[in-house]
């Protein structure tokens, strides 16, 4: 995480709590101090009244601490898209290495998951127990996902009051003042898009008659494909792009952009 971690409970993640870890944080009273046989004599010895006063300076070293890890996911009909990889699939993948990687850091492991609104049936308070991650993925491979995606302006409610760290996974084709409300609704955390994208899903049909369809709601329309539409089209997908990492530019968000399947190495390479 970009700021420290405010838990109580042990872990991997920098802190301002505590007093006896490995991280030098400053000096404090030795009336205040928890640990003894940290008292810093050099640093007592140049505070002028120290010594006469009795208010010897103790080191304090702040401890790492755990936090609470949520995945947010949008499960609209858009999502049920198949390509190279199915998107579904995708999300299950990338929700069960999150939760895996949240208990080996002894992080907490949550999960939202909304369409028109945030369903209860998929909402998974924090927890550390294991396995919980490949049961949500089992669930997400077999599930037909319907509706659109405004649940996602709503799934601050169902997060920890405490600051986490949250994924949005989404392919991000709502609109984009749909998308702003949703990032905003989730400022409160730490906050990191995830943009799920298939290449089959921006290659254009033959030259000739297509029938096009529309994820969200179903609605087909008929188009001729020639030379000059497939200029848009290609046109459209890098407008698309640019105008989505505005908008996260906008909210001071790094989004991870995972293409055609879930890769661990691109997930470290985002955060390292």
């Amino acid at each position: 995480m970009r700021q420290l971690a405010a838990g109580h409970v042990p872990g991997a993640h920098r802190s301002r709590r505590g007093d006896s870890g490995l991280e030098f944080r400053g000096h404090v009273a030795l009336a205040d101090a928890g640990d003894l046989r940290r008292i810093d004599l050099h640093a007592s010895v140049r505070d002028p009244l120290g010594l006469h006063s009795g208010n010897w300076q103790v080191k304090v070293f702040s401890e790492r601490k755990a936090v609470s890890v949520v995945v947010v996911a949008d499960l609209s009909a858009s999502m049920g898209f198949e390509g190279r990889r199915r998107r579904l699939d995708v999300l299950a993948d990338f929700t069960a290495a999150t939760a895996r990687s949240a208990w080996r850091h002894g992080d907490a492991f949550g999960f939202v998951g909304c369409d028109d609104e945030v369903r209860a049936a998929w909402t998974l308070p924090p927890t550390r127990q294991r396995g919980a991650g490949e049961a949500l993925a089992a669930r997400l491979r077999a599930l037909e996902p319907a509706g659109g995606a405004g649940g996602l302006r709503q799934a601050a409610a169902s997060l920890p009051v405490r600051r986490s760290l949250v994924f949005l996974v989404s392919d991000f084709h709502a609109p984009l003042d749909s998308i702003d409300a949703s990032l905003g609704a989730l400022a409160a955390h730490e906050l990191v898009p995830v943009v799920l994208w298939d290449a089959e899903e921006f290659a254009p049909p033959a030259d000739g008659i297509a029938y096009l369809v529309d994820a969200e709601s179903g609605a087909r329309r008929m188009v001729w494909m020639r030379p000059a539409l497939r200029e848009r089209w290609h046109a459209a997908r890098v407008e698309r792009r640019a105008a989505l990492h505005a908008l996260f530019d906008r909210h001071r968000l790094d989004p991870l952009e995972l293409f055609d399947g879930y890769r661990a190495d691109a997930v470290t390479a985002h955060f390292v």
